[in-house]
């Protein structure tokens, strides 16, 4: 029977997968079977997930993505161009680090679901990410050169593993905002990766920018090395509202 003192100590320590396990293994059939080591494994594989789920949850919480989203919910049913090799091998994490992924297609067709998938799958893997609508990045750069926190900002983006820019080119980059967007992607480039959804074709981006120097920089950054994803078809959220189904992507 398991003794107060040794449940309070493991509640000191913060051994919680531990504890758990424990109790457990006080109420399960054929523990008596397992001799010290094999249930001293079990103890230590429930300690390692329980802390390995607390990381995930600070990774979510950190990320703020804008859809609860993930990689067996994506949908394949509907027509849009959607190669499911290509996610497949996307879902192995294997690019994160050296390349990037660009998402582009009209309104509602499920890009800001896919690159919350593929955020989600990456924290899942291990890896940081944030999530950031591109039109308010800009204006919290603005305000962050204001009060003193740019530098703090630009240094934060710069060391998670993968940054979700929403809404790319959802209005054009005014002059300063190009700037601030080199910053960030020179930062990240050849060392952390970045996924865009735009409704706009990657050959009108150049056209976003103030400056055309700048623009080139940045899309030599962020194009040449990336995957991209065209997504084609009707608008899947009014597709679903008529059908009266979930909102999985």
């Amino acid at each position: 029977m398991l003794n107060n003192p040794t449940i309070e100590k493991l509640r000191i320590l913060r051994l919680t997968g531990m504890l758990k396990g424990l109790e457990e293994q006080m109420t399960m059939n054929g523990m008596s079977e397992l001799d010290f080591f094999e249930r001293f494994a079990l103890l230590v594989d429930r300690e390692f997930e329980e802390r390995e789920n607390r990381k995930l949850k600070n990774r979510l919480k950190t990320a703020k993505l804008r859809q609860s989203a993930s990689i067996e919910d994506i949908d394949y049913r509907t027509p849009r161009c959607l190669d499911r090799g290509l996610i497949a091998s996307l879902s192995s994490c294997g690019w994160i680090g050296s390349k990037n992924v660009i998402i582009t297609g009209a309104t509602g067709v499920g890009k800001t679901f896919l690159a919350c998938a593929l955020a989600q799958k990456a924290m899942r893997e291990g890896f940081s990410a944030i999530y950031k609508r591109t039109p308010r990045l800009m204006r919290e750069l603005a305000v962050a050169k204001g009060d003193g926190s740019y530098p703090k900002i630009l240094n934060s983006l710069a060391k998670t593993d993968l940054l979700v820019l929403d809404d790319w080119g959802l209005t054009a980059f005014a002059a300063g905002q190009d700037q601030d967007m080199l910053e960030i992607v020179e930062d990240r480039h050849g060392q952390r990766s970045t996924i865009i959804t735009s409704q706009v074709p990657v050959d009108s981006w150049h056209a976003l920018m103030a400056n055309p120097t700048i623009a080139d920089a940045i899309l030599d950054r962020l194009v040449h090395n990336a995957y991209r994803i065209n997504l084609a078809g009707e608008s899947m959220r009014r597709e679903r509202a008529k059908k009266g189904d979930p909102d999985d992507q």
